[in-house]
C-alpha cells in the first residue's frame, strides 16, 4: 500500500500508524510506501522517522512538488506486491475500511470507493459530481466518485495498461479507470466513510487548473475512445 503526502505534518504518523495494525491483520506480506510529493514542511522527516521505526516502510522524496497524479504513479510503479491500495495521509478516510474493498475484490481487477456523505465544501462537492459524471460519459468509467482516493488495483492493471502520464490530481483517477476498463478490466464498487480534515490544511485547485483539467479529460478521450 502507499500514502501520498504533501504538507502533512499534522496528520502522517498517526495515519500510518493506524494503518499498520489493519494491514498486519488483512495481508500476510505487505509493504507501507509513502510519496513525500516535495512537502514544504515535515513531512518528508517524519516519513524518514517511520521508516526507521518500521523496517515494511519506504519513503519515495520527491525534490519539489510534482502534483497528485506524479505522487500515484511513484506509488504505483513503485509497489511489489499483487495488490496495491493506497488512500491519502490526511485523515479524512479511515484505512480500517480497506477490510469492505477486500472482501468483494474477487472476480474483480479494481475496486473503487465512493465518499458516504462526503465531508467537503458545496463547491468541492458539486465539482466532484460534475466531474464524475463527465469522466464517466466520455471514458465509459460508470463510477458514482471517480476521484474517491481510495482504491484496490490489482497489479497486473498497472503493468498492462499504457504508464498513466496525468500529473495532476483530477486527471490521474479518469486516466487510470478509463485505461483499465479500455483493456478489459472490471470494477467494482464499495462505498467507504469520509470524515472532516481535522489538521493541516486541504489544497485546492484554482480555476485555471479546474479548466485545464476539462480540456485535459478531452484529449485522453480523443486518445483512448
Amino acid at each position: 500500500m502507499f500514502f501520498p503526502a504533501y504538507n502533512e505534518e499534522a496528520n502522517l504518523k498517526e495515519t500510518v500508524e493506524k494503518a499498520i495494525p489493519v494491514l498486519s491483520k488483512v495481508a500476510n506480506k505487505f509493504e507501507l510506501i509513502i510519496v513525500d510529493d516535495g512537502s514544504k514542511d515535515r513531512t518528508g522527516e517524519i516519513a524518514d522517522k517511520l521508516a526507521k521505526k518500521y523496517s515494511f516502510i519506504r519513503v519515495i522524496h520527491h525534490r519539489s512538488n510534482k502534483g497528485y497524479g506524479e505522487a500515484l504513479k511513484s506509488g504505483f510503479y513503485s509497489a511489489k506486491y499483487e495488490w496495491i491500495v493506497f488512500t491519502d495521509s490526511d485523515g479524512q478516510l479511515d484505512f480500517s475500511e480497506v477490510a469492505k474493498l477486500i472482501e468483494v475484490k474477487n472476480d474483480v481487477d479494481i475496486v473503487v470507493g465512493y465518499r458516504l456523505d462526503r465531508q467537503d465544501s458545496l463547491v468541492r462537492k458539486l465539482f466532484g459530481t460534475g466531474w464524475t459524471m463527465l469522466a464517466n460519459l466520455l471514458l465509459g468509467t460508470k463510477v458514482r466518485d471517480v476521484d474517491c482516493a481510495f482504491k484496490l488495483i490489482n497489479k497486473k492493471v498497472i503493468e498492462t495498461i499504457p504508464r498513466l502520464e496525468s500529473t495532476r490530481g483530477g486527471m490521474i483517477s479518469p486516466e487510470l479507470l478509463g485505461r483499465a476498463i479500455k483493456a478489459g478490466f472490471k470494477i467494482k464498487e464499495v462505498g467507504v466513510h469520509h470524515f472532516s480534515r481535522t489538521k493541516g490544511k486541504q489544497s485546492g485547485a484554482e480555476l485555471k487548473v479546474i479548466l485545464k483539467s476539462f480540456i485535459d479529460l478531452g484529449k485522453l478521450w480523443w486518445q483512448i475512445k
